[in-house]
């Protein structure tokens, strides 16, 4: 994965590999953390915004925490400075409901075999996004062996981070609608170039999940 320049870290990191029942464990330090990143401004001046944001991640962050190998990893300097999380795109396809168009054929056929891991979340400490930390908790996720492909979601209008993400090698295969509510979201994967042969062109195929 291509990297940006990492500032100069001058706080040792340590990272730190959760299971579900720990997380659930710091499931209110990993909510504070989530609202210090993502609320600006905008939150304090919409009434209820910050609950809102805080409660739904809370909710997300349970939901996934229930799912077959579910993962997190922590990064600590020495306090919580960002976590990354997710788990194996079930076999069955059921990840991809929603999915706008047929799906590209390399990506169904990694999936029915059980090779890709969809990040779930990942958040870092406003002043940690300069030193490279969401790519290394990220890759440090798809490090296991049987990843031949990582996927995430992001919200389509957040044009920044998707452009964030294309600059590291993900490739944008499309549109994904998750209910409930009305956000659409842009699906992003990362082929694993050393375990696999798959190529960007390929992932233009498209196939049915069965």
């Amino acid at each position: 994965m291509g990297r940006l320049p990492l500032a100069t870290r001058t706080t040792p990191l340590s990272l730190r590999r959760l299971n579900r029942w720990q997380a659930e464990g710091v499931r209110e330090e990993l909510a504070d953390l989530y609202t210090e990143s993502c609320c600006t401004e905008s939150c304090a001046t919409t009434p209820g915004s910050e609950y809102r944001r805080r409660t739904d991640f809370l909710r997300r962050l349970t939901h996934d925490t229930w799912r077959p190998g579910f993962t997190m990893l922590t990064a600590e300097a020495p306090g919580l400075v960002g976590y990354a999380f997710g788990f194996p795109v079930a076999r069955d396809g059921s990840w991809w409901t929603g999915f706008r168009g047929p799906l590209p054929q390399h990506i169904a056929q990694l999936t029915t075999s059980g090779r890709v891991f969809a990040i779930s979340g990942t958040v870092v400490r406003p002043s940690e996004r300069y030193h490279g930390l969401a790519d290394r908790l990220q890759e440090q996720l798809l490090a296991d062996d049987r990843t031949l492909l990582g996927v995430t979601l992001v919200d389509r209008t957040h044009r920044a981070a998707c452009a964030g993400f294309r600059s590291r090698g993900w490739h944008d295969i499309g549109l994904l609608y998750r209910p409930p509510g009305p956000t659409v979201l842009r699906a992003l994967v990362l082929p694993l170039a050393e375990r696999t042969a798959v190529e960007p062109d390929d992932l233009a195929h498209p196939a049915r999940v069965q």
